[in-house]
C-alpha cells in the first residue's frame, strides 16, 4: 500500500517512513520543512534502500495537498504536520490554532475530494488534561487541556470524529502519543529540534555534546516521588511501528478508533537523566529551574487497548532510548546541518 505522510520529514514522521518501508509499504511525504530537513528523507533511503517520494508544500494550502493527490495513488494518510511545543503554544496561541486546525481541515477536504477516506491522526496524551488521573485510558473524558497545543489536538480529534459521523465511509484512527524519545539504532536519523529544545531528551543530548552549557530541570516541587515531572517515555521506533499497525487497521475498518501509544510506565526527569548518565558513562552539567507553564505533574498510559486490537506493544527499554538518542547526537552534533 501507499501512504501519505504529512510532516513526514520530521522526527516521528521520518522514523515512521523507515517502519513503513521496512514493512513493505510505499510512502509519499508532504512537508514544508519548517521544523525538519530533506536530509532526513535521504537518510531514510540509506537505511531502507528504498525510495521516498517527497513534495515540498504546506498542508494549510489546498493547492499543495491536491498536487500530491493528483500525482500519487494514496491508500491512506498519516497527519503528523503541526506545531508541537507546549511552552511555545502558551506564548503564541493564535499561530498554533491557525496552523494545527487549518491543516487538518484542508487535508481532509482534499483527501475526500480524491476519494481517500482513511486517516491516522497524530494526537497527544495532552488531550487528557488535568481532569484525569494516570494511567490514562482511551475511554476517559478528554478536554480540560492545560495549554493551546493540547487544545489543538483535542479540537482536531473532535473535527475528525464529526467528519466520520457525517460520512461513514471514513476510517479515522486517533493515536494519542505519550513522550517519544530515542532515535533509529543506525544513528542516521533522530530528533533535530530548531533552536532551544522543548523536550527533555534532546536537551540532555545537546548538553552532553556541549551544544548547551547546562541542562535545566524545570520544576522539582511537583507532587511526585522525587519532585520532578513523571512521563511515559516511548522509543520513537516503537511509536513508528505503532503507525504501521494503525494504518493497516484503518485500511480494513470504518469508524473512529482511538489508541494510546505508550509503555504504561512513568519515569521522572531525574530518573531519565540518571539513566542517560549511567548507560552512556557521562556526567551532565545540570541545575534545577522553575516550572514551565502548562506542564502536568504526571502522565503515563494504559496501552492495553493497542496491544489487544492492533497487536502492538512497546518493546524497547529506557536504556535503549538513552543509548540510541546519544548515538544519534554523537554522530550528528549539529543535527542534519553539520
Amino acid at each position: 500500500m501507499r501512504f501519505l505522510l504529512t510532516g513526514g520529514a520530521g522526527f516521528i514522521g521520518s522514523h515512521t517512513c523507515v517502519a513503513l518501508l521496512s514493512a513493505g509499504h510505499d510512502v509519499v511525504v508532504l512537508d514544508n520543512y519548517s521544523n525538519s530537513s530533506p536530509e532526513a528523507l535521504r537518510r531514510v533511503e540509506r537505511i531502507t534502500g528504498k525510495k521516498v517520494k517527497a513534495y515540498e508544500g504546506d498542508c494549510c494550502k489546498a493547492q499543495d495537498v491536491n498536487r500530491v493527490l493528483e500525482n500519487e495513488k494514496i491508500d491512506a494518510a498519516v497527519h503528523f504536520a503541526g506545531f508541537k511545543a507546549v511552552g511555545e503554544s502558551v506564548h503564541i496561541p493564535l499561530n498554533y490554532y491557525e496552523n494545527n486546525i487549518n491543516s487538518t481541515i484542508t487535508l481532509c477536504r482534499c483527501l475526500s475530494a480524491h476519494g481517500v477516506k482513511r486517516i491516522v491522526f497524530s494526537s497527544s496524551a495532552t488531550v487528557y488534561g488535568a481532569d484525569n488521573q494516570p494511567p490514562y485510558k482511551e475511554d476517559m473524558r478528554v478536554g480540560g487541556c492545560t495549554n493551546p497545543y493540547g487544545w489543538t489536538k483535542y479540537m482536531n480529534e473532535v473535527i475528525l470524529r464529526d467528519l466520520q459521523v457525517s460520512d461513514p465511509e471514513w476510517s479515522v484512527v486517533l493515536l494519542r502519543y505519550f513522550n517519544p524519545v530515542g532515535a533509529h539504532e543506525s544513528g542516521l536519523i533522530g530528533e533535530d529540534p530548531s533552536g532551544i529544545p522543548n523536550n527533555l531528551m534532546p536537551f540532555i543530548c545537546q548538553t552532553a555534546a556541549g551544544v548547551r552549557d547546562m541542562l535545566h530541570i524545570f520544576g522539582n516541587d511537583y507532587p511526585t516521588p522525587d519532585g520532578t515531572c513523571v512521563r511515559d517515555y516511548l522509543h520513537v521506533m516503537d511509536l513508528a511501528e505503532g503507525h504501521v499497525k494503525a494504518l493497516e487497521y484503518a485500511v480494513e475498518h470504518q469508524g473512529t478508533e482511538v489508541f494510546n501509544l505508550g509503555t504504561g510506565e512513568g519515569y521522572s526527569v531525574y530518573q531519565v537523566v540518571n539513566a542517560f548518565e549511567r548507560v552512556n558513562g557521562l556526567t551532565l552539567n545540570k541545575e534545577d529551574a522553575p516550572r514551565r507553564e502548562g506542564d502536568l505533574p504526571e502522565s503515563f498510559a494504559d496501552a492495553g487497548k493497542a496491544e489487544k486490537i492492533l497487536g502492538w506493544k512497546a518493546r524497547r527499554s529506557l536504556e535503549d532510548m538513552c543509548r540510541d538518542a546519544w548515538h544519534w547526537q554523537k554522530m550528528n552534533p549539529r543535527g542534519y546541518h553539520g
